[in-house]
């Protein structure tokens, strides 16, 4: 009676999260759901990793770490860009209204038709006014204050140098990848265990639910040879009254176990993605191990968990990130050049004119000197980090470890209990089978044979039990490698 509201209350718990999600079928089963689906614990692992979210939300997390390390790696590469734009001015400080005209004794207008003499004469006396004189004619074609103003141009920049700061944020972005993939591994591998632990869970609920209705259905035809005795004069109405009791307090027991078997089907098939109106036959059954089913498992090959791989590479992440930081103490160089073609039209609409070339190219040199500071807090933040990263890294480790000790202990506790449940079932039927029989003969009163039903009922649900903690540690040894099976194929 404990385990099975144990057993309902842990089914609630994970049914009230429940919803209908992804298709209706495993393996491209059909969608109808009257129709009953067989349903395997490898099919039911093959359709969670591939339906859950939590699978789904990791695969995403791979993409968006590759689309990291192509944007960190678009800064080592030249960055080039074009632009086209047409200014139109209305007002202009080099505005000069209605112009400026010199006066006619300061103009410089040589005549060619006089001797050489006196045109040699007038350069040497009016040449000091040449310059002025052409002072308008110089400004009046430059950009300064034109109407219309057209510029076409590409420019390029190319880092040269910056510190080593480019080369870790790559390093950084590569290690951010990595850790996507291993989490992905990581979450397969959860997302396996849970499916397991759920499949065995409704293996068991349907175990309940048999014995139940078996228990039941041999109260029924005890109270039936008890009707028949009492008509034919041989039992008391008492012990008719005693045997529909016995009966009774049965029924609340079955429903119980039906209950939680419908609560663990629900939470499965929320977990295997399949609609929870879906009806499936569990075709997987809940037998004891054999020896050559048993798990065997190297605590070496804890090392090669996900998990700590994603860990380590959090750490080379937070050793990149003290690279960044001390590259920012350095110069950084970079290479920029611009090409431009600029035309004044007179008329906004009529491109008329010389194109004019704007070509150049800049090396530049950034030299940090002084931030108040904040380069070196960095750095320090940087550093403390790493340390925490590390840390971090040894304790999941040694986490990682007692996890595997403990499932290894339930393990062999589980198979130890298994032997122990399953020789108390032989003799709790045995017993329910002897008690029986002096009842037919009449040596035996109707609550030792209800007793003796209660105890074979017990014994077998205490044994359906312990083969569901033997096969969940199984799985937590599988799961304390962080490797599922749908990684492995």
């Amino acid at each position: 009676m404990r385990i099975v509201g144990i057993l309902l209350a842990l089914s609630l718990g994970l049914a009230v999260e429940s919803r209908a999600q992804g298709p209706a079928a495993v393996g491209g089963a059909s969608s109808d759901t009257a129709v009953v689906l067989e349903l395997s614990l490898e099919d039911a692992i093959r359709s969670a990793a591939q339906r859950s979210d939590e699978a789904r939300l990791a695969r995403t997390q791979v993409e968006v770490a590759d689309l990291q390390v192509a944007s960190v790696r678009s800064v080592a590469l030249p960055q080039i860009s074009a632009n086209l734009s047409y200014t139109r001015t209305f007002r202009s400080a080099f505005d000069t209204g209605s112009g400026f005209e010199l006066p006619d004794s300061m103009k410089f207008s040589p005549d060619p038709n006089l001797p050489l003499a006196d045109r040699v004469a007038y350069l040497e006396d009016k040449a000091p006014l040449a310059g002025l004189g052409g002072l308008g004619a110089l400004f009046s074609n430059l950009p300064f204050g034109q109407k219309n103003t057209y510029v076409a141009g590409i420019s390029a920049s190319q880092l040269l140098y910056s510190g080593g700061r480019t080369g870790a944020a790559l390093e950084i972005a590569k290690s951010y990848r990595s850790a996507a993939e291993h989490q992905l591994a990581e979450q397969l591998a959860e997302v396996e265990y849970q499916v397991k632990s759920a499949y065995f869970r409704a293996l068991f609920a349907e175990q309940l639910v048999e014995a139940s209705t078996e228990a039941l259905a041999q109260a029924e035809r005890f109270l039936e040879q008890e009707r028949l005795r009492f008509q034919s004069g041989r039992a008391s109405e008492l012990d008719v009254l005693r045997a529909e009791v016995a009966r009774e307090n049965l029924r609340p027991r079955l429903v119980e176990a039906q209950n939680a078997a419908e609560l663990a089907r629900l939470n499965l098939l929320r977990l295997v993605g399949l609609p929870l109106t879906q009806r499936v036959r569990l075709s997987t059954t809940l037998a004891v191990p054999s020896p050559n089913e048993r798990t065997t498992v190297d605590p070496t090959d804890l090392v090669r968990r996900p998990a700590l791989a994603a860990l380590e590479n959090q750490v080379e992440i937070r050793e990149g990130q003290v690279k960044v930081a001390r590259g920012e103490f350095l110069p950084s160089i970079a290479l920029q050049m611009s090409y431009g073609r600029q035309i004044f039209p007179t008329d906004a609409f009529k491109l008329q004119g010389d194109w004019r070339t704007d070509w150049s190219a800049t090396v530049g040199v950034q030299i940090p000197i002084f931030s108040g500071l904040k380069r070196k807090a960095e750095l320090d933040k940087a550093r403390v980090e790493l340390e925490q990263a590390r840390i971090q890294l040894t304790q999941t480790r040694k986490l990682i470890e007692m996890e595997y000790e403990q499932a290894r202990g339930e393990r062999d506790r589980a198979l130890l209990e298994i032997e122990a449940r399953t020789r108390t079932v032989e003799q709790a039927q045995r017993v329910h089978d002897l008690m029986a029989l002096r009842y037919e003969r009449g040596l035996a009163t109707q609550l030792e044979v209800s007793e003796a039903r209660l105890a074979l009922l017990q014994a077998r649900t205490n044994l359906a039990q312990a083969l569901v903690d033997y096969h969940t540690a199984e799985a937590k040894l599988v799961r304390a490698l962080g490797v599922s099976s749908v990684t492995k194929r």
